[in-house]
């Protein structure tokens, strides 16, 4: 179940794509998916993830690439907003069940709580005004700052509001996905929690990894590993049963798809030197 949600999960990511690039470039869903899974193998190896970038627009005519880097961040801002949006109620939900009994051990991670709260509520008003108002804003900028790259920002005014809410739509569509996956190996590794628990521990996990910046995959498994024992410890001591389904949904959603698009890049590959 956990594998067929991954495909579903990346299909969503697909689709969210296709609508990105429809007015600059409208292609089919494998394509899209095919985009999706490169951008998945390059960004494995670069900060953040910043080489899905790259891997995305290789599916797209080189004079439009520019302007599809720009729709990419689009998407990916969607997913952010979407993690910040479910991650303010999960922090305030874990800091009301700390409570004031906390331990010396677990008041630092409250106060750790409280500040990522705090930031965690700027970044998600200000980039709702930014990412539901992309074209007047985009509008505002380009009479300045943004003049001389008319030609390529522009793209950004072509996504109209109903666009930008059908993006961050399958954005709240993968993350519920995520959030049953995570219960899925819960179950199946003995770590026994509630659904409210999974929500508030996975949602503040995803929140902390989308602040803390990483490198590579491995060191995305790390941060992985640290966040979920630090906050999922709190509901169960399972430690083992924690780790398992961390390492489980690292492999499933990262490398699996990681791998696929490896064998695309080769076929790219291949097909140029021909």
């Amino acid at each position: 179940m956990v594998v067929l949600l991954m495909i579903f999960n990346w299909g969503l990511e697909a689709q969210k794509w296709r609508l990105a690039l429809k007015t600059l470039q409208p292609i089919s869903f494998g394509r899209a998916l095919k985009a999706v899974l490169t951008g998945v193998t390059i960004g494995s190896f670069t900060p953040n993830r910043t080489g899905e970038y790259l891997g995305r627009v290789l599916y797209i005519e080189e004079s439009k690439r520019l302007r599809a880097i720009l729709l990419s961040v689009v998407c990916s801002m969607a997913q952010l907003l979407t993690t910040l949006a479910m991650g303010i109620p999960s922090a305030l939900l874990m800091l009301y069940y700390l409570g004031r009994d906390a331990s010396a051990g677990e008041l630092t991670l409250v106060r750790i709580l409280e500040y990522i709260l705090f930031g965690a509520l700027v970044a998600c008003l200000l980039l709702s005004v930014f990412y539901f108002r992309l074209p007047a804003v985009v509008r505002v900028f380009e009479k300045g700052y943004l003049k001389k790259l008319d030609p390529i920002v522009k793209v950004l005014q072509e996504l109209k509001t109903p666009v930008l809410l059908r993006i961050f739509c399958l954005s709240f569509g993968r993350y519920l996905v995520f959030l049953a996956q995570y219960a899925l190996l819960f179950s199946v590794f003995g770590v026994e929690l509630t659904a409210v628990e999974v929500f508030t521990g996975i949602s503040v996990m995803f929140l902390i990894m989308a602040i803390v910046p990483s490198l590579t995959f491995l060191t995305d498994l790390g941060l992985r590993w640290e966040a979920s024992i630090r906050i999922m410890r709190l509901f169960s001591s399972n430690n083992a049963g924690i780790l398992a389904v961390s390492l489980g949904i690292w492999i499933i959603n990262l490398i699996m798809p990681a791998l696929i698009g490896s064998l695309l890049i080769l076929r790219i590959k291949l097909f140029r030197s021909r």
